[in-house]
C-alpha cells in the first residue's frame, strides 16, 4: 500500500493536516490493515443506515492497493450497501415511532424537513428518487429510511438501491482496475484538491437535502 494516498510523505507535509485529511487519514487506514475489506462492508452498510461518511474513500484505497481485486470490492461494498438499506428501511418501517427523535438530533441530513420533502419526490417518482439517492452524495440515509416510514414497495427500493450503489461502486472501481498505475499517480499529486472536492460533495449533499429537497 506504498502507493496509496495515504502514504508517509503527505502525512509530513504541513500544509495538509486539517479536519477533512484527518477524517480521510481515519478511514483509509483501514485499508493497511487485515481487516480492510470488513471494514468497508461495515462502513458501507452503516453509511446506507447512519452513519454520515461513504464508504468510496476506503474502496478506493482498497482498489489502489490491489487493482485485480478492485471488482470484487465493489461487489462487497454494492451488497453491503444494499443490506445497510434494508437495514434502514427496517428502522423505518418497524422502529421509527421509537428512534425518530435520535435520527432527528444526532444523524446530519435526517430532519423533518428533508423527510416532508423525500415523500414528495416518493409520491411522484418512487423507483428514480431511490435511484438519485443511491447514485449521488445525496444521504442516502434519509431515503433508506423514509421509504420505511413511507411504506415503499420493497422490491421497487432494493432494485433501484442494487442499481444505483452498483453502478456507482463499480464505476470507482472500474475505472482503477483499467488505468490503476495512471489514476494512483494522478491521486497521489492532487490529493490535497481532491480531498477538498471530496469534502465539498458530502457537504453539498446535506445542502442539496436541506434547501431544494
Amino acid at each position: 500500500m506504498t502507493d496509496q494516498p495515504g502514504g508517509g510523505e503527505h502525512r509530513s507535509d504541513a500544509t495538509r493536516p486539517n479536519v477533512i485529511r484527518r477524517l480521510y487519514d481515519w478511514i483509509l487506514h483501514w485499508a493497511e490493515t487485515p481487516y480492510g475489506v470488513p471494514a468497508l462492508f461495515v462502513l458501507a452498510l452503516a453509511e446506507a443506515s447512519f452513519f454520515p461518511i461513504p464508504p468510496d474513500p476506503l474502496l478506493i484505497t482498497l482498489c489502489l492497493g490491489i487493482p485485480a481485486r478492485s471488482l470484487r470490492f465493489a461487489a462487497t461494498a454494492t451488497l453491503a450497501s444494499v443490506i445497510g438499506g434494508v437495514v434502514g428501511y427496517s428502522i423505518g418501517a418497524g422502529a421509527w415511532t421509537l428512534l425518530q427523535d435520535w435520527f432527528f438530533l444526532y444523524v446530519p441530513g435526517v430532519s423533518p424537513e428533508s423527510f416532508a420533502s423525500v415523500q414528495g419526490l416518493y409520491d411522484r417518482y418512487d423507483f428514480w428518487a431511490i435511484f438519485l439517492a443511491g447514485l449521488t452524495p445525496i444521504p442516502y440515509k434519509v431515503f433508506t429510511i423514509s421509504a420505511g416510514v413511507f411504506s415503499i414497495n420493497i422490491g421497487v427500493f432494493i432494485l433501484a438501491s442494487f442499481l444505483s450503489r452498483g453502478l456507482r461502486f463499480f464505476i470507482l472501481a472500474g475505472l482503477i482496475y483499467l488505468y490503476g498505475d495512471p489514476i494512483t499517480r494522478f491521486i497521489d499529486r492532487y490529493f490535497n484538491v481532491l480531498a477538498l472536492a471530496f469534502g465539498a460533495l458530502v457537504i453539498g449533499g446535506f445542502f442539496i437535502l436541506e434547501v431544494f429537497l
